[in-house]
């Protein structure tokens, strides 16, 4: 096999083009991807826990990483929510992880408000299950001892009856 030799000036072609294209800043260094925050626990945040904003951090994410469950956006999202399982500190917090803080708890004495037409009739009772606001929950009326079904109002009281 015989070899032909290189004509002159081929084997300087790349070190110029590198070099030129070096100059024009067509091979700059690779511009930095973009980052997405997330916010992430500073220490370990146990089951039963409500999220205060001292509890969180963001931490800067690759925008190419995608969690297998989907987490948590913003802080916001996350503070006065309730932990359901431990969360460890500098990891993503799933979505499934934190739930809204229970208003009315099962076993607590709480108000039942009974509001129809108008009329408004307030007693004690005892809830039977957990609940957030605008929750569903039945209670028990202390009084005569009969199961009614209501929903959670903003300040912890149970409305039944049509508004």
């Amino acid at each position: 096999m015989t070899r032909h030799p290189r004509p002159a000036g081929i084997a300087a072609w790349p070190a110029r083009t590198l070099a030129a294209a070096w100059a024009v800043g067509l091979a700059a260094a690779p511009v930095a991807a973009a980052e997405q925050m997330l916010p992430v626990p500073v220490a370990t945040i146990y089951a039963g826990d409500a999220i205060k904003p001292t509890m969180l951090r963001d931490q800067a994410y690759p925008e190419s990483y995608k969690p297998r469950l989907p987490v948590v956006d913003s802080a916001a999202r996350a503070v006065g929510r309730i932990a359901r399982r431990t969360l460890l500190p500098g990891e993503t917090i799933p979505v499934l992880a934190i739930e809204e803080a229970k208003l009315v708890t099962r076993g607590a004495p709480t108000v039942i408000v009974f509001d129809e037409h108008g009329v408004t009739i307030s007693t004690q009772g005892m809830a039977l299950a957990n609940a957030a606001v605008n929750e569903a929950v039945s209670v028990r009326n202390t009084a005569t001892g009969r199961v009614v079904q209501g929903v959670v109002l903003p300040d912890g009281r149970v409305r039944t009856g049509q508004p």
